[in-house]
């Protein structure tokens, strides 16, 4: 027998997290290699375990990386990190994948356990680190019981809600020696198709039958539970607007239906004058119901006292969490939806026609005002990002790619261009079409492509052809060492790099916070300047093609006027399609873009518009309706 055959023959303790991974499916391990996770890297290098380690240069990167590929392929992303640094350096995709509930299991290889308590470099509390943002945070005690932890913790991960879940395994822990026939059972697997209380359910159908103008707010949970087709029935029925929740993870709600109204505001007044003519609000897998900078209580609460609330979601923390829910429903989305639609449709409101007549006219208005918006940037001398989000739209369309397209947002101060124009419809593309994170922590986007782009086919059983990350460019410079594991692995992605060659984000925040401060008693605060230095990173310019090209990515372009973005995002596509690597496209997009709509049509409708600037907004004493 050779000393090969020997060595595949043996088992070590490393050995049952190969196990779990085999018995889910699970085919990747990211990470940045330290030396006490060479244990379970090195057991990537047999082919029987049939995973392969994807090598990144920053542990946000690797969290990022294993959240694409879980977004995508419905299981649990597997990340090993380094002790201390490690699990410190991931912090803000960690929290991200908390605030989305997006399934990982983050094993980090603590020093020597006899050690330890000495104090030994790099050796911390990192369970204390991670349970803030996790469901499970664990040290393992002996080896004995890794079989167990792993369990437990692919369980919890996969439970519904999703989430991360944290695993601290001393390192020498890993090599010790099993038998062969000693491996790990199964994982217990939770179904998340559970229905609500069906004494609740018909208490809510009764609410929003009978209301007189009602609301539906669809969070994330909508969208995990692929539940599109359900709220657009229950939309239809009440004749209602839909919203999707600030920052959605996916995409909730189909933007071919005319019930679709684009992403809740970002501001306080703004969320008020969104419900303040509604009576009932079906508040459906919505998780993250306080996404503002700024928060006054003598304002009042974000949705009005007036407003009767019915919930529905799969996590028992967000029901009536911030507000009293008058029918709060704890189940499935998609289980549970048809039960309340069936009652609501056996005797619907008699207003729900003249409603939905209202919304299809609305519809149209707004289709049109995108069109002439889109008309006249195309007049412009800088690139504003509805150009960029419709050439996008128009080569997907050409290539028949609708349903084999995922398009990466981070984009942050651009988002409603490629919310509205981008194919997220039902009959064209999925939920995960769409991918953003609910946390807001930077410098997600362009790790998660790399996950993204690592599965070929998405948990709705579509094979995904083009991967496009819009990002800007100060989230692209937190971890532009991600175009090396592209370049590394031989992953295309189109990456367009909308460079304002500032932190525009930053200063709407700025602004935001102006607004709502210096008029405020006891405040009265205005920066020194209304345009901070510090914002801006123009002095030098960057050139992102070649930053990218340093870390081996092959080739892009950089793209200064808005009638050659059509050709450069051609052009991109097809370098992608064809070489299967990436490219990068550095379009220098304008600082400031109008709104779309006119001051007196602002005041009528809800879908978020790109932003204006807000000194100009205060000299014409335009109000600021988002």
């Amino acid at each position: 027998m050779t000393n090969q055959t020997i060595q595949h023959s043996e088992r070590w303790t490393r050995d049952y997290i190969f196990d779990v991974l085999r018995e889910i499916g699970i085919h990747y391990i990211f990470g940045v290699p330290g030396t006490n996770e060479i244990p379970i890297i090195d057991g990537t290098s047999y082919p029987e375990n049939q995973v392969q380690y994807i090598e990144c240069l920053h542990e946000n990167i690797a969290i990022g990386a294993a959240m694409g590929s879980a977004r995508m392929s419905g299981k649990p992303g597997v990340v090993v990190v380094h002790v201390t640094p490690g699990i410190a350096h991931s912090i803000g995709n960690l929290f991200n994948a908390w605030r989305s509930h997006i399934p990982l299991v983050i094993l980090c290889c603590q020093q020597q356990n006899e050690l330890v308590t000495q104090e030994p470099l790099l050796a911390s509390n990192l369970v204390h680190l991670a349970q803030q943002y996790t469901k499970l945070a664990h040290e393992v005690r002996t080896p004995e019981e890794i079989p167990l932890v792993l369990q437990r913790s692919f369980k919890e991960a996969m439970a519904p809600p999703n989430g991360p879940v944290f695993i601290s395994m001393p390192w020498e822990f890993n090599m010790r020696s099993i038998s062969a026939d000693d491996r790990i059972q199964g994982v217990t697997q939770i179904s998340p198709h559970f229905t609500g209380d069906r004494h609740t359910i018909k208490q809510a159908a009764t609410l929003l039958a009978q209301a007189r103008n009602p609301i539906i707010i669809a969070g994330d949970a909508v969208g995990y539970a692929d539940a599109w087709s359900e709220l657009q029935e229950l939309a239809q029925l009440l004749g209602a607007p839909v919203l999707l929740q600030t920052f959605s993870s996916v995409a909730n709600f189909p933007n071919n239906d005319f019930h679709w109204q684009g992403e809740l505001p970002g501001a306080q007044e703004k969320i008020q004058e969104v419900f303040k003519n509604h009576d009932v609000a079906f508040l459906c897998g919505f998780g993250c119901q306080a996404q503002v900078t700024v928060f006054k209580y003598s304002s009042g609460p974000l949705i009005p006292p007036t407003v009767r609330q019915v919930y529905l979601t799969n996590n028992s923390w967000d029901l009536g969490k911030n507000y009293y829910g008058e029918a709060a429903i704890f189940g499935d989305i998609k289980a549970t939806l048809p039960l309340i639609n069936n009652l609501i449709g056996q005797n619907p409101p008699a207003e729900a026609p003249e409603r939905n007549d209202k919304l299809q006219k609305q519809d149209a208005q707004r289709h049109q005002k995108w069109q002439q918006y889109l008309e006249l940037a195309l007049t412009q001398d800088e690139i504003w990002a509805v150009v960029v989000a419709d050439a996008l739209r128009e080569e997907i369309h050409k290539r028949g790619l609708e349903k084999r397209f995922v398009y990466v947002h981070e984009a942050v101060s651009d988002p409603a261009p490629f919310q509205y124009f981008l194919p997220l419809g039902n009959e064209e593309s999925t939920p995960i079409s769409y991918y953003c994170v609910a946390g807001g922590s930077l410098g997600w986007s362009m790790p998660a492509s790399l996950g993204i782009k690592l599965e070929s086919t998405g948990w709705q059983g579509i094979e995904t052809s083009l991967v496009v990350n819009a990002v800007g460019d100060g989230s692209s410079l937190f971890y532009p060492q991600t175009w090396w594991t592209a370049a590394h692995r031989q992953l295309g992605v189109l990456y367009i790099i909308m460079n304002n060659q500032e932190y525009r984000t930053l200063q709407m925040g700025l602004e935001e916070v102006v607004h709502a401060y210096s008029s405020t008693p006891g405040y009265g605060w205005k920066p020194k300047t209304n345009d901070p230095e510090y914002l801006r990173i123009e002095r030098p310019k960057f050139d992102f093609v070649n930053l990218a090209k340093a870390f081996g990515a092959q080739d892009g372009a950089i793209v200064n006027h808005p009638q050659n973005v059509s050709s450069a995002v051609q052009l991109g596509i097809d370098y992608v399609l064809k070489t299967g690597r990436s490219y990068i496209l550095d379009v220098r997009t304008a600082k400031e873009t109008p709104l779309p709509l006119s001051i007196e049509e602002r005041s009528t409708r809800y879908t978020v518009q790109p932003p204006l600037n807000f000194f100009h907004q205060m000299a014409a004493n335009v109000p600021l309706i988002s």
